[in-house]
């Protein structure tokens, strides 16, 4: 599709063009090309960023930048989503509108967001309104996968190469209920973890012949929950352990199984690390574990620490839009889950602020166009603040 400067200061077109694209993680289905052409009407140079690793899909990333000075101001986002699911009541990457709403797959889990920032250059251009000396946008292909070869790895590339990046907003989903409700500041860690009891299989009928895992895992989980990680913080919510699988795969009533195993995943504030919270189960384990026969393994991968970006000049930027916009000032807030802004953070001041998260991952996933219109607008008045100085 050939894009004018024009037609771009209207988000819902790029919007609909991006649903059309059946990106789910990892495949790009053309989105970065919609994108990039948007882009390019508007004066961005414009770089693929491809990355791959082995044992990961090949990921497309898309970095575009306009101006050459600082100061300079990045949104990040992606065009990856997550799979369609079942009940849809209408294809969900037709884009449809009906009684002022957009339907389809991304539509604010984030294509829509993405298609309110550019449309908020393409008005700053039109009005010839000053805003940032410098502006880019960081898009990935893998936000909603690995996280492997996407955002993660354009960070990594940017820093090495010297790229400058002042300030950065992430164009995650982030208002609960209404626009306007909700900016983050920062972000829990995640550690996810797989605990294995080993013991010695054997007959039900004969438990003094075997080594029966479940107890002690049951003891080991026990152990782990029983009492609270923490009170919260001053900026973060109090840290979780969530179960979230307990399997010993054991289809028989009559054999006592050789091992036993759970899944959980801890979301962790700024009073813990993924070292010290390892090595607090590891200890925790060991303790149940010690004086008894068999033995446990634990395994444990860290997806992101705990972060917190000092409220600045982009939060009381996007504050100040907000209220202006929407009459509601937002408030800033850790709380969720993670995001791509756990990477971003090493280069660049960052704050999230998007559409509304009502409906993401959900079939019938929807944007009003009035918050679509909201969002551009938002932005718009961000841009034109932030050239201020």
């Amino acid at each position: 599709m050939d894009w004018t400067a024009e037609a771009l200061t209207d988000p819902l077109p790029l919007a609909r063009a991006l649903i059309h694209r059946r990106s789910v993680t990892p495949a790009d289905d053309g989105a970065l090309d919609v994108l990039q052409g948007a882009l390019r009407a508007l004066g961005f140079r414009c770089r693929r960023m491809p990355f791959s690793r082995p044992g990961t899909p090949d990921v497309d990333n898309l970095y575009a930048r306009r101006g050459e000075a600082g100061p300079h101001l990045c949104f990040a986002g992606h065009t990856d989503v997550v799979p369609a699911g079942h009940g849809w009541t209408r294809d969900p990457f037709a884009a449809e509108v009906e009684d002022g709403v957009l339907y389809g797959r991304g539509a604010n889990d984030m294509k829509g967001g993405i298609a309110a920032f550019v449309a908020a250059c393409a008005r700053l251009q039109a009005a010839g309104e000053t805003g940032p000396e410098s502006i880019s946008l960081m898009i990935t292909g893998d936000e909603e996968g690995p996280a492997l070869n996407g955002t993660v790895r354009m960070v990594e590339t940017l820093a090495a190469e010297g790229e400058a990046i002042d300030d950065c907003i992430v164009g995650e989903p982030v208002n609960p209920d209404h626009m306007g409700e909700m900016i983050k500041v920062g972000r829990r860690g995640s550690l996810n973890a797989i605990l294995t009891v080993h013991g010695t299989q054997g007959h039900s009928a004969y438990p003094e012949r075997a080594d029966n895992p479940i107890p002690r895992l049951l003891d080991m989980l026990a152990a782990l929950t029983e009492r609270s990680l923490d009170e919260g913080s001053a900026q973060f919510q109090p840290s979780t352990l969530t179960l979230t699988s307990i399997d010993v795969g054991n289809p028989a009533s009559n054999v006592i199984p050789g091992r036993a195993q759970a899944r959980f995943n801890i979301r962790f504030n700024d009073r813990h690390s993924g070292a010290s919270l390892t090595r607090h189960l590891q200890d925790v384990c060991e303790a149940v574990q010690a004086g008894r026969p068999g033995r446990f393994d634990l395994e444990v991968e860290v997806s992101g620490e705990s972060f917190l970006t000092p409220p600045g000049r982009l939060a009381a930027l996007l504050q100040d839009a907000a209220e202006e916009v929407t009459g509601r000032r937002p408030a800033l807030s850790t709380s969720g889950g993670t995001s791509d802004a756990r990477f971003i953070k090493d280069i660049a001041a960052v704050a999230e602020f998007g559409l509304v998260g009502r409906t993401i991952h959900q079939a019938d996933e929807q944007v009003a166009l009035a918050d679509l219109e909201a969002l551009t607008e938002i932005y718009r008045r961000v841009l034109v603040g932030y050239g201020r100085g």
